[in-house]
């Protein structure tokens, strides 16, 4: 059963963070997954991604292609796992469940520290999931730099 790492945004955007936690998990190897609830929520993350540095390519796509099964980094709404990931990133609220965890290495939740609704469902996503038995870590970037602050 993988962790599952709860990242509070209050500094950098969500599509830097995105960027840096899909660079790492490529770089481990694992393919991703990220699960969201709006499909134009994630054109726009589709788009954001392919605008990276001038180093860094980051191959992906958004699930119902025709090439779903080769994807490294799909992004969907619908919760299957057609390109065979290890690693889930949510966004958006998008829901995480303790078989997500148990399926995965490392499940992602990423959430707006300044949106209410955002905060108040990975709330209850840590109760939720930890209350299931599954390992978590809360990290945090209000110093400027993320900090884990919490374990369960």
């Amino acid at each position: 059963m993988g962790a599952v790492m709860f990242y509070h945004l209050t500094q950098r955007p969500l599509t830097d963070t995105l960027r840096m936690l899909i660079e790492k998990s490529l770089t481990a190897g694992w393919r991703v997954s990220v699960r969201g609830t709006d499909p134009a929520g994630l054109e726009a993350l589709d788009a954001a991604l392919w605008l990276g540095g001038e180093d860094s390519f980051l191959p992906h796509g958004i699930a119902g292609g025709a090439h779903d099964g080769l994807q490294p980094v799909l992004l969907g709404t619908d919760g299957s796992n057609a390109n065979n990931a290890q690693c889930l990133m949510a966004v958006h609220s998008a829901p995480i469940t303790a078989q997500d965890a148990a399926a995965m290495e490392r499940v992602c939740i990423l959430f707006d520290g300044y949106d209410e609704e955002q905060l108040n469902h990975a709330r209850g996503q840590w109760k939720t999931l930890t209350g299931a038995g599954v390992s978590a870590q809360y990290w945090s970037e209000e110093s400027g730099r993320w900090e884990k602050k919490a374990e369960a």
